[in-house]
């Protein structure tokens, strides 16, 4: 999950360079689907670290859910959360 989740960091900071240089982006599509694929964790962190998407309303909101969603996934799997 660690490796996985520096993947995702690092996909952020290569479409943040890919904007900077005018290079083709990768979707929102994308970047959000990584997010929820376990990667909320990496996302929230690539935000924060190259201050990407971070003025996005959809990013805000969505990332962090990405990331409880993740957490709970993870509780859930190794028979820690009890609904």
């Amino acid at each position: 999950m660690a490796v996985w989740n520096i993947i995702v960091c690092c996909i952020y900071g290569y479409d943040k360079l890919c904007a900077i240089k005018g290079y083709q982006r990768i979707s929102e599509f994308t970047l959000l689907f990584l997010a929820f694929a376990f990667g909320g964790l990496g996302a929230l962190l690539g935000m924060v670290l190259w201050h990407h998407k971070t003025q996005k309303w959809k990013f805000k909101i969505i990332v962090p859910i990405a990331l409880l969603w993740s957490v709970f996934a993870i509780g859930y799997g190794y028979g820690l959360v009890v609904i």
